[in-house]
């Protein structure tokens, strides 16, 4: 009597079973590399994108395991493991150097590809300081209104540049010589300029006192400069006391005989020396 033929043993074949090891291993291993990693949606979108290439899943409806060169065409393929591992990162190379040329090309239209040429940010610089010029402009022109309004046209100079709107005051108008002690009858005027400053200053204000070259004679002050710095400060309390400014906003400063804008060899360019200037500086700065 022949042996009797025994039954192939109940189960999946080994192959079967290295090979879902393997796999679990595999998607272990991609886990542990997302977990570690910060969550980005952009990424998150590729890793899936990447895995459902790989291994046709996480797509609705596919399959479990795909058509490959190791897959399909059965356990003795498992020696072709290593040009099956490469096929894989060889497809995510070229899909991440797509992704990378794609974003390269975007930034590379939108930057001029001279922008780090000195000329070039020269250029910018330029066009940065010409913007903020046309927008102090625009506000000298409605504080020259307001100002107009006001009946100050007289007393007020208002001018402009790439960093500031300037309202330059008369010493003589603020001021008796010699003093840094506010005339009662400036005291209308400053409520006045603190009224347009509260209406068109977003930004920071800065008051500067400044003087001619003839030195003082007074027990009070040593010098030009102490004069200067007095009168700035003295506008500085009033506009503070008397206005909702922000006075963390507001900045002072004694210049003295530094600055001057006239021949102080004339009494008349002495006179246009002597003065307060307020400047306004453009609140997107």
């Amino acid at each position: 009597m022949g042996k009797k033929q025994e039954d192939p043993p109940a189960g999946s074949p080994a192959w079967m079973a290295t090979f879902s090891d393997l796999m679990n291993l595999l998607l272990c291993f991609f886990v542990l590399l997302f977990s570690m990693s910060t969550i980005d949606e952009a990424k998150l979108n590729e890793l899936i994108a990447s895995m459902n290439s790989s291994f046709s899943i996480f797509s609705a409806g596919a399959t479990s395991i795909g058509e490959g060169i190791l897959i399909s065409n059965g356990v003795s393929q498992l020696n072709d493991l290593a040009e099956y591992i490469n096929s894989m990162g060889a497809a995510e190379d070229a899909e991440t150097q797509s992704d990378n040329l794609q974003e390269y090309e975007a930034t590379d239209s939108a930057v001029p590809s001279d922008a780090t040429n000195p000329e070039s940010l020269q250029e910018m610089s330029d066009k940065m300081e010409e913007m903020s010029l046309a927008e102090n402009e625009q506000l000298a022109e409605l504080i020259s209104e307001a100002v107009a309004d006001n009946n100050m046209s007289d007393q007020i100079d208002v001018s402009f540049t790439a960093q500031y709107v300037l309202l330059t005051m008369k010493g003589s108008l603020l001021f008796d010589s010699g003093s840094a002690g506010l005339k009662k009858e400036s005291e209308q005027v400053l409520d006045k300029v603190a009224v347009i400053l509260e209406r068109y200053a977003g930004g920071e204000v800065e008051i500067n006192g400044h003087t001619d070259t003839v030195p003082i004679k007074s027990a009070k002050y040593a010098d030009n400069e102490e004069l200067s710095s007095a009168r700035a400060l003295s506008v500085f309390y009033y506009l503070v006391n008397n206005s909702t400014l922000d006075s963390t906003k507001l900045k002072h400063a004694g210049m003295g005989e530094r600055v001057p804008v006239a021949d102080n060899s004339t009494e008349e360019g002495r006179a246009k020396n002597r003065r307060v200037e307020i400047r306004i500086y453009n609140s997107s700065k």
